[in-house]
């Protein structure tokens, strides 16, 4: 290519990679914004997003979510674009750096999730187990939390309906199992616990995504493209850099 090629190439690829970061930066102002609201205020945010309070918000708790996801989003659009904008080396560097690391870890994390899925099974049951016997039913965020999932998902307790025997809630119900243990038939008892032999949330979930693997392996493929296509793009610029 001719040195006017060249530049205009480099032009392009330079606008593009700002508005993309810009892109990323803002998208994670917002998330990071509505983590931090979901964290000061959450009872505002839940009273305007009502229909889904009963549901996803409920799942997880969504603020330290947004918040860590959003931070991230922050750093990488800012490296990006400032990076690119100034045509600094470095920051390119940190950026490209940054966006490495962030595809090792996720690969590692697929790697553990497919190998170690019976041993994070393990240490789910160790770790869960002994707290819904001891809190649910008497802490209410748990209890809704997990009143939630089950119901979303189709399953009871992380292993099975026993997971609640002995429970706060299994004393103050006479005996009774929460109702998505016999599908929702009550009350619960533990013969028709047993006689519904509803699946645990561990392997429900597990077999969801195994399901619906191609649509889960289709987001991830798609994410890992555009990580590959950031650090190559940040790669030409810091090599062009060197030639400028």
């Amino acid at each position: 290519l001719s040195p006017g090629a060249k530049m205009g190439c480099f032009t392009f690829i330079k606008v593009m990679m700002i508005l993309f970061n810009l892109a990323i930066f803002l998208s994670g102002g917002t998330l990071l914004g509505v983590g931090i609201w979901v964290a000061v205020d959450g009872k505002s945010f839940l009273d305007i997003f009502g229909a889904l309070s009963s549901s996803v918000l409920q799942v997880v708790n969504v603020s330290y979510f947004l918040i860590v996801i959003g931070a991230i989003l922050l750093v990488i659009g800012f490296l990006g674009c400032c990076g690119a904008q100034k045509e600094s080396k470095c920051l390119l560097m940190m950026f490209f750096t940054v966006v490495l690391i962030i595809f090792i870890a996720e690969i590692a994390a697929a790697v553990v999730a497919l190998v170690y899925t019976s041993l994070a099974e393990t240490l789910l049951r160790a770790v869960v187990t002994p707290v819904l016997k001891e809190k649910y039913g008497d802490d209410p965020s748990l209890t809704q939390i997990w009143n939630v999932t089950m119901r979303e998902v189709g399953c009871c307790g992380l292993n099975n309906y026993t997971d609640f025997t002995g429970s706060p809630w299994y004393e103050d119900h006479k005996n009774s199992y929460p109702a998505p243990c016999c599908k929702d038939l009550e009350p619960c008892t533990e013969i028709l616990a047993a006689q519904s032999n509803v699946t645990g949330c561990f392997k429900q979930i597990v077999e969801d995504i195994k399901t619906n693997a191609g649509v889960v392996g289709g987001v991830a493929a798609g994410i890992a493209a555009l990580e590959i296509a950031a650090m190559v793009v940040s790669m030409y610029l810091y090599c062009q850099l060197d030639e400028k």
